[in-house]
């Protein structure tokens, strides 16, 4: 929000020596953040000044309308002739007065000013927009001075324009509302700086009248609580906005429309509470208020025709018939709390307006405008929390102010449906500030702050006994309390930690020691986070680089894998509120986020990508309800807790790497080596390794799992149990998620491995080891790991060692048939072994292979 201090002097009183520096530390101790302060003297530097123009000559022949204008400046130039400047705008003509700066001046963003030759003419300065003068972001046209505007030509423009103030930019948490206006802040910096405060809502206001101002109906009093509406009968359509009016909202960043469009951001900015003008002309029967029919149409004063959903709630004009929502529904002339729409909006010949001046659901007006990326300066408010005392007062300031400004008469009757329900008060224990703040409240400081932002407060514990359904009773435990009933402005308050919150705020932060706890003496990592580092250590070592990706999927991502459809796999939680509408699940296999960070390295010109995650997967647990709504104001119970745990979903830890591209690259020493599916396994074995599973509790075999490829996908089993899988992914797979030929990919069960067994240092022996090589022709259809396996288990405790070195494939062996060549170590731990007895080991090894995969020796 941007606001001057020279309109902030209207409502609080500022000291006229304080600092700049001292007014933005205040706001800052407040909780309220200051982007910038901005002295706009200092923001143009030079001759800025006022100017009439006295001829203006069309250039044609260029791509677009050009202007030559002759300009006159008085004696500013030096020489008091008539300044030649050739400029793009069409917003004014002969005899307006604009703002030029002259050569010599500077803009914002150090843009200088000179003179030059430009479209065949000479042009000397610049006639300014808003947005050159760094007043606000309207660049449609030059800033035309109004006609009775006293300065003459060759004056300084800056106070003519608002040059003459300074402007702060604040930002507004979600949950300060009451900030988002003039008369919000004014009352915090009188809170601190202990000056006086004028309140600008403070103003005798006529009630609603029995005959209302025009006929409207509500049909949703839970998200329109409260509707108020009076009519402006007569106006002048010709009326301008005042400049002081006009100046402010340029400063505000608020482009000036009309004079009734421009008063109701003017009471917005003001009082905090957004307001809409209809023409009344335009309107041909009652205003309905109710939730809109899914798929309804409004066309916005944006100009953007929006397809409605049933959770918008809109304003309807029930003298339109509607076919979709019934008879007497109506059609929406605007949606309610965001934009209003083109059908009823104020135009250049409106002679009658409407005020309309509601209370919305926050919860509500923040949806529509996330779905319909419609962030309205109405609608920042509304989200955040507004008065609901405002809008006859806002109606009664802004019919004052058109009545003034545009003439006309303002009608006598005035609608005010009223729902509101005063917000429920809160029970704070009163030594609970100084409990959770480590600072000594008394009790009558904290009633004196509670009091200062506008909370009524009454002491003593008999008030325990009154509303069970107060806020913060089941706290108090029977101890002296405060009940508090907040402002009608501030919605936030809801909570005991809230008013502690105001508590400490008020106080001031700086009251607070920044002392550092002692840290309670460690046990060191736990053996899951010691597994997982390891983990991450030995494939970081291997090459694969580390990466983080949004746990965030979309529902294709199933299909695109080419999950079946009773695969574990495919039930996944929905988040309430995603960050993105495309992807509002949440992972159930870490390859969909990890295979698009693949896919945008590749995208973005790296041919080689090796990279893993470690993360959790999210699988939901089926059949539970809803979570028990548990407050802040106590400690969850033990059953609360279970209640709460049995419906937050199962999220087991998972590794996972992806490859494409070479993974040993080409170069002068040689050709490269493309990444393949025995890199993926390969990056499994690792993984187990790293985890502490022993090589003789692990079994790797063939397996049929998306989304890889059939013929070349590995399953990982401990000690029977299947825990992940490896291997190239399905074509199908690739084709659908745009990723290289070839990608490979691995995922395992980091959760579903058992804890590392102690491991014992091993013994080495000092005799000879004897060597024997085996050739073994079999099924190629027989996994190698199987092969070595059975070796293993047929040689005995003499084997020391078994490695794969060959594998051979020829018409000669037979279709189907493969060789595969092992290097066998043998060796005893006390004594040199014989040959025979490492000939008869390599025999009985090779017989278990004979006898349970059908082998034959190669070359027997």
């Amino acid at each position: 929000m941007r606001v001057s201090v020279s309109w902030l002097r209207e409502y609080v009183d500022l000291p006229a020596d304080l600092p700049a520096g001292d007014l933005e530390q205040a706001l800052v101790d407040l909780g309220i953040e200051v982007d910038s302060m901005v002295d706009l003297r200092n923001t143009v530097s030079g001759p800025l000044v006022v100017g009439k123009v006295l001829e203006i000559e069309e250039l044609t022949g260029f791509k677009k309308p050009i202007r030559f204008c002759r300009v006159d400046v008085g004696a500013a130039n030096g020489t008091g002739e008539p300044q030649e400047i050739v400029c793009g705008a069409r917003n004014f003509a002969q005899g307006d007065k604009v703002v030029v700066i002259l050569p010599g001046g500077v803009l914002p963003g150090n843009f200088a000013i000179g003179a030059r030759k430009t479209y065949g003419r000479n042009s000397a300065g610049m006639i300014c927009s808003a947005q050159e003068l760094g007043l606000g972001d309207d660049h449609s046209g030059i800033i035309v001075l109004p006609e009775h505007t006293p300065a003459s030509p060759g004056d300084d423009a800056r106070p003519l324009v608002g040059l003459d103030d300074v402007v702060l930019e604040l930002e507004v948490t979600p949950d300060r509302g009451y900030a988002l206006s003039l008369r919000g802040l004014a009352r915090e910096l009188s809170y601190a700086l202990g000056v006086g405060f004028e309140d600008p809502a403070r103003r005798e206001v006529p009630g609603a009248t029995e005959r209302p101002a025009y006929p409207v109906e509500v049909r949703d009093p839970v998200g329109c609580d409260r509707f108020a509406a009076r009519m402006v009968r007569g106006v002048d359509p010709t009326a301008e906005t005042p400049d002081w009016m006009r100046q402010r909202l340029t400063v505000a960043g608020i482009r000036s429309i009309s004079l009734p469009v421009d008063i109701t951001n003017y009471v917005m900015l003001c009082l905090g509470q957004p307001m809409h003008a209809f023409d009344a002309d335009r309107i041909s029967g009652p205003l309905v208020v109710r939730r809109a029919e899914a798929g309804e149409k409004l066309t916005t004063l944006d100009g953007v025709a929006r397809t409605l959903s049933e959770e918008d709630l809109v304003i309807c004009d029930a003298g339109l018939p509607n076919d979709l929502a019934g008879e007497d529904a109506g059609v929406p002339i605007s949606l309610a709390a965001v934009m209003g729409g083109e059908t009823s909006e104020v135009l250049a010949s409106t002679t009658n307006v409407l005020f309309e001046a509601a209370h919305w659901d926050r919860a509500t007006i923040g949806r529509t405008a996330r779905r319909h990326k419609l962030f309205s300066e109405a609608a920042k408010r509304w989200e955040r929390g507004v008065d609901p005392t405002l809008p006859l007062v806002a109606l009664e300031f802004a019919v004052q102010l058109l009545v003034t400004h545009g003439g006309g008469t303002a009608g006598d009757e005035i609608l005010d449906i009223d729902h509101v329900r005063p917000l429920p008060a809160v029970v704070l224990p009163v030594g609970l500030p100084s409990e959770r703040i480590g600072v000594t409240y008394s009790p009558q400081r904290v009633v004196e702050l509670l009091e200062q932002v506008g909370c009524t407060v009454v002491r003593g514990a008999d008030r325990l006994a009154e509303d069970p359904g107060e806020v913060g009773v089941a706290a108090t435990g029977g101890a002296d309390v405060l009940t508090v009933t907040p402002p009608s402005w501030r919605p936030d308050l809801t909570d005991p930690a809230d008013l502690v919150e105001e508590v400490v705020r008020l106080d001031g932060y700086d009251r607070v020691p920044s002392v550092l706890p002692t840290a309670p003496a460690g046990r060191g990592l736990t053996w899951q986070q010691q597994r997982r580092r390891a983990v991450a250590r030995s494939l970081a070592e291997q090459g694969y680089v580390e990466v983080l990706a949004h746990p965030f999927v979309s529902t294709e991502l199933a299909d695109q894998l080419g999950l079946p459809a009773d695969d574990p796999r495919r039930p996944a939680v929905r988040v309430a509120n995603p960050l993105s509408d495309e992807e509002p699940l949440l992972r159930t296999t870490l390859l969909g986020p990890l295979l698009g960070v693949l896919r945008r390295n590749v995208g973005r010109g790296l041919r080689d990508v090796a990279v893993y995650e470690i993360g959790a997967v999210f699988h939901p647990r089926p059949g539970v309800g809803a979570p028990p709504a548990m407050g802040v104001d106590r400690r969850p119970t033990d059953a609360e807790f279970a209640a709460a745990d049995a419906v937050v979903p199962d999220q087991p830890r998972h590794v996972a790497v992806a490859l494409a591209g070479d993974i040993e690259p080409a170069g002068w020493w040689g050709a490269g080596r493309p990444a393949g599916w025995a890199d993926a396994v390969e990056a499994g074995r690792t993984v187990l390794a790293a985890a502490g599973i022993p090589a003789d509790r692990v079994e790797v075999r063939a397996a049929e799992h998306a989304p890889w490829h059939p013929g070349r996908c590995a399953a990982f089993a401990v000690d029977g149990t299947v825990v992940g899988y490896a291997g190239e992914l399905h074509p199908a797979v690739v084709a659908a998620l745009e990723l290289p030929r070839r990608t490979c990919a691995m995922e395992l069960d980091l959760d579903a491995l058992p804890p590392a067994t102690l491991v014992s240092g091993p013994t080495i022996s000092t005799f000879p080891p004897a060597l024997i090589d085996v050739a073994l022709v079999l099924d190629e259809s027989v996994p190698a790991a199987e092969v070595e396996r059975a070796l293993a288990e047929g040689a005995g405790p003499l084997l020391e060692d078994v490695r794969l070195f060959d594998v051979y494939a020829s018409e000669q062996l037979g279709a189907g048939r493969r060789s595969l060549a092992y290097k066998l170590t043998f060796r005893a731990p006390d004594r040199t072994l014989a040959g025979e007895e490492a000939v008869a080991a390599r025999d009985a090894a090779v017989a278990v292979v004979a006898e349970r995969f059908r082998a034959t020796l190669r070359g027997a």
